[in-house]
């Protein structure tokens, strides 16, 4: 994980969900030890997002390097297709879709046209689109159907990791009892010194839906550690929706270290 500028930061970490009408989600389900592992997923697959595009402002608190900064950014989403960010102003801007991430902010004139190394680099695993969209909307990171889990419970959560655990990475998904949505993703990488925990602190009722409220990421590698708070504020679903974006003549690209 290599911890770039701020900017970039807060542009990519402030992808979420909200609504300016949602209703807060009160948690008072019980875990019960007789739910199985297949049972708990085709639960969580009930809850999948179905809304096909979404309007949003996020307030974002990110604490690197013991230096604490906030921003607000705009989000535009189009389900399975396109995350548009924009800063206040317009003075940075991202653009998000199955083939590319690209990014320009006019405060240092760079820009970033490529793949999803650089998100990849940012929290330290492998992503693709339908990844960041999950982690954003509060759903798994991973297929859960594409390997067999085995099931505990906490006190407050159900706890899903795979039968077989891989040496290079550790997965633990902890899902909520009441709505069966994630209350928490962690990967660890033990060879590489890496961790990766998504927090969903609240969620809300948008529509028929329910989606992520606030949430926190802490991305570990080594000694670098990265924390991102969001609190996710003014959204609409379903509403017509543009993504301008256009790189400015005279930016300078931004190149990654050891990039093809």
């Amino acid at each position: 994980m290599r911890i770039l500028n701020i900017g970039l930061v807060c542009m990519f970490v402030g992808l979420c969900v909200s609504c300016k009408s949602a209703r807060s989600i009160v948690t008072k389900g019980e875990v019960d030890d007789k739910l199985s592992a297949r049972q708990l997923i085709k639960e969580n697959g009930k809850q999948d997002a179905k809304f096909k595009t979404l309007q949003a402002k996020v307030k974002i608190d990110v604490i690197q390097d013991l230096k604490e900064s906030s921003y607000t950014v705009n989000l535009r989403m189009e389900k399975d297709k396109t995350i548009w960010i924009s800063a206040t102003l317009g003075l940075a801007r991202a653009m998000i879709t199955p083939d590319s991430v690209k990014f320009y902010d006019k405060i240092n004139n760079q820009y970033f046209d490529g793949d999803y190394k650089l998100l990849s680099d940012l929290l330290g695993v492998d992503l693709d689109y339908k990844k960041v969209q999950s982690l954003l909307i509060g759903e798994a990171l991973f297929n859960l159907k594409d390997d067999n889990y085995i099931i505990s419970t906490n006190d407050k959560s159900y706890i899903l990791q795979p039968k077989n655990q891989g040496a290079l990475l550790e997965l633990f998904l902890l899902f909520n009892p009441s709505h069966f949505k994630m209350d928490s993703q962690q990967l660890l990488q033990p060879l590489k010194k890496r961790f990766l925990q998504i927090d969903y602190l609240s969620y809300q009722q948008v529509e028929k839906e329910i989606l992520p409220k606030n949430l926190k990421i802490i991305a570990v590698e080594d000694s670098e550690e990265l924390n991102v708070v969001m609190e996710y504020k003014s959204v609409s679903v379903n509403e017509d929706v543009r993504f301008p974006f256009r790189i400015p003549s005279g930016f300078e690209e931004i190149i990654l270290e050891n990039a093809k």
